[in-house]
């Protein structure tokens, strides 16, 4: 296998001429909402429901505070 100088791992039969970079990136962008938590907080969060489960915690005693039932009747 011979690497022209290139990733040792790509061998010469992986062929991606015809390849479209971010040909999917957008449509998985719509699907995904990423928030990175700085490490100290992260350590207080073992899982996404833990985090879910916080803020929605949050969301709840503020709209409580605000007297705003999150309903738009």
């Amino acid at each position: 296998m011979k690497t022209d100088g290139q990733d040792p791992d790509m061998r010469d039969e992986y062929d991606f001429s015809d390849g479209v970079r971010g040909k999917y990136a957008d449509r998985f962008a719509e699907g995904s909402n990423f928030v990175v938590l700085d490490p100290d907080v992260a350590a207080e969060f073992k899982t996404r429901k833990a985090v879910n489960d916080a803020l929605r915690a949050q969301l709840k005693n503020r709209r409580r505070a605000s007297g705003d039932d999150g309903y738009n009747a």
